[in-house]
């Protein structure tokens, strides 16, 4: 009976242990990542189920050093919502930051931020792949509301390669 638990527990572990660590990228230079991304994709979260398409996150510099962000969807009336936010960066690691949409008052509430790590970037800032350390989060960002399939699939197969599980993936910009 404890042989077979542990083998049970062991396959469960096993997909995790094979795949590679979940890195951000070393170098983020804020300056060239500020402006607007169109959303290509997304592993299903909650604070996005009722956006359909037109799905664009815009970054931009604060004096602070923090980074203002504003999420934008268009939902089925065809209306567009907005969500207004902020990230910071986090120190000792260019390519993580974290971000938070609750208000400011709140802002000293740990749990209201959220790992928010650039895994994967063009070295012309051209697409990104945003996810987190426990993998539950992942999208792929484009400059241009669409996407070559060819890319697309490369950049599912580099998070497939640090353990996503892209089955749920959902596509919400053309592919070419």
């Amino acid at each position: 009976m404890h042989l077979r638990l542990m083998l049970s527990a062991l396959m469960f572990l096993l997909p995790s242990l094979a795949a590679a660590q979940v890195r951000s990228v070393d170098v983020l230079d804020f300056d060239r990542y500020a402006g607007q991304w169109h959303e290509i994709a997304h592993l299903p979260v909650s604070f996005q189920k009722k956006c359909i398409g037109d799905i664009t996150a815009s970054y931009g510099l604060r004096s602070d050093g923090r980074i203002s962000v504003r999420n934008r969807c268009r939902v089925a009336d065809g209306t567009l919502v907005e969500a207004e936010g902020e990230a910071r960066p986090v120190d000792g690691a260019p390519g993580q930051l974290q971000v938070r949409f609750a208000p400011d008052w709140l802002s000293w509430v740990p749990f209201v931020w959220a790992d928010y790590w650039v895994i994967a970037l063009d070295p012309d800032y051209q697409w990104a792949v945003v996810g987190e350390p426990d993998r539950r989060y992942l999208w792929i960002l484009s400059r241009s509301p669409s996407m070559s399939k060819e890319l697309f699939d490369q950049l599912k197969a580099r998070a497939e390669a640090m353990g996503y599980d892209l089955a749920p993936l959902r596509v919400m910009a053309p592919l070419d």
